[in-house]
Order: structure tokens, then C-alpha cells, then sequence
């Protein structure tokens, strides 16, 4: 018995490994974020096994259900819609219950949009701090930012496309000089990647006839020049 946790593509279904795909095929249940999204991509690679929701609101008592089927001898596997499930995403909730009953867990590394930017920024990332997303008031996203900027680290975020230009507009008064990285649809078919500083980011983002799609934002723990 064993709980998989499994990255699955951010987008581009290409960089789906055959250890997922012979995993996804060989366990007793999916458990998705997104039933419906995870159906899509078992149909792509022909898979067909149940599936059952597993998210944030996933109430204790099918939580412990699930835990029992592990306890039975039967193999789960826990998928987000996209990415590193726990890295931004649910997950934790099952995994942490999983773990207090002795059960093993199995990553099955893959895709996250977090070192995906990072691994592009070309920032020093020995060291990094990760804010997921921030708050959405003014004043509580500006301490996140100014705390993240103290540490003088490279430090990312995710943002939506209906707040992304707030945030930069936030970064812009709190760290001016620091370079800034933008990828926006990472291994999807519009994948962007923005440079500058965050003015200067957020004046190609509104210079855009709309603004659509996922944003990590990567931020370097120097300033320009130094």
C-alpha cells in the first residue's frame, strides 16, 4: 500500500514521464483536484481507472475513507490540476493523514511552475524564499513584499492575471532597482517571459490588449548593478 503524490504537466502534456503514466495505470484510485481536468488527461494517455475529488474542502470524514482504502493494501494516487500537488495546490490533507498512519508516500517528481521560472530567471537560487500568493489588500501584500526583500534573497510568487499588475505596481514602490522576471503560461502554447525591473514589467503588461493567463513572478535579492 502506498499514497503516490504526482506532479502532472503544467501545460504542455509532453513532459508527462512514463513513470507517472505507468504509475497513474497501475493504482487502485486517482485522487484529483479536478476530477473533470484529470479525466482529460487520462484520456489523452488512454488510461482508464476511478477517480475521486480530493481538494482544500475535502471533508475529514472521506479524508479518513481514503486513509482506510490505504490501509487495505490499496494504492492512491494524488493528483493537482497542474504541477507539484502541496507546492501552492492541495494536497497537504491527505498526505499529512497518510503520514500519521504509517503509510508510505511516494513522490513522483515532475513539473512545478516554481523552478520552472527559476530555472530561467538566471537569479542566484542557493538560497530562496517562496510567498505563493499574496494577500490581496494593499497594505498586507506591501509587508509580505518589503519582509521577502529584507532577507535579500531571490524570492517568487504566483499571481492571477486579474491582479498581477497590482502586485508589480506593490513591488515597484517597495524594491524599484531589483530585477524582476515575469513568465506568464509557462509550456503553454503563449508562454511569455517579461525582464526588467517591476515597472518596467508592468508597463509591457498594460502595454498588452488583455492579460490573460498564470504568472510566477521572480524577484532577485540584489539590486540592478550589484
Amino acid at each position: 500500500m502506498a499514497l503516490y503524490v504526482c506532479a502532472t504537466p503544467i501545460g504542455n502534456l509532453d513532459d508527462v514521464s512514463q513513470r507517472l503514466l505507468e504509475t497513474l495505470r497501475n493504482v487502485d484510485l486517482i485522487c484529483a483536484e479536478d476530477t473533470r481536468h484529470t479525466a482529460r488527461l487520462l484520456a489523452r494517455f488512454d488510461i482508464r481507472k476511478a477517480l475521486t475529488s480530493c481538494h482544500q474542502h475535502t471533508s475529514p470524514a472521506k479524508i479518513k475513507t481514503l486513509v482506510q482504502r490505504l490501509e487495505a493494501g490499496e494504492n492512491l494516487a494524488l493528483l493537482t490540476d497542474a504541477g507539484t500537488p502541496g507546492v501552492c495546490d492541495p494536497g497537504p490533507l491527505l498526505v499529512a493523514a497518510a503520514a500519521d498512519c504509517d503509510i508510505d508516500i511516494i513522490p513522483i517528481a515532475g513539473p512545478c511552475a516554481l523552478t520552472a521560472a527559476l530555472s530561467v530567471s538566471g537569479f542566484d537560487a542557493q538560497r530562496f524564499s517562496f510567498l505563493g500568493f499574496l494577500p490581496r489588500k494593499d497594505g498586507k501584500r506591501r509587508k509580505v513584499l518589503l519582509e521577502a526583500i529584507e532577507r535579500e534573497e531571490t524570492f517568487c510568487l504566483y499571481e492571477s492575471p486579474f491582479r498581477v499588475l497590482a502586485t508589480l505596481t506593490s513591488l515597484e514602490e517597495v524594491a524599484p532597482l531589483h530585477a524582476v522576471v515575469v513568465c506568464r503560461e509557462l509550456t503553454k502554447q503563449f508562454e511569455e517571459t517579461l525582464r526588467g525591473t517591476a515597472g518596467e514589467v508592468r508597463e509591457q503588461l498594460q502595454a498588452k490588449p488583455a492579460i490573460k493567463g498564470e504568472f510566477v513572478i521572480v524577484v532577485s535579492g540584489r539590486k540592478q548593478g550589484k
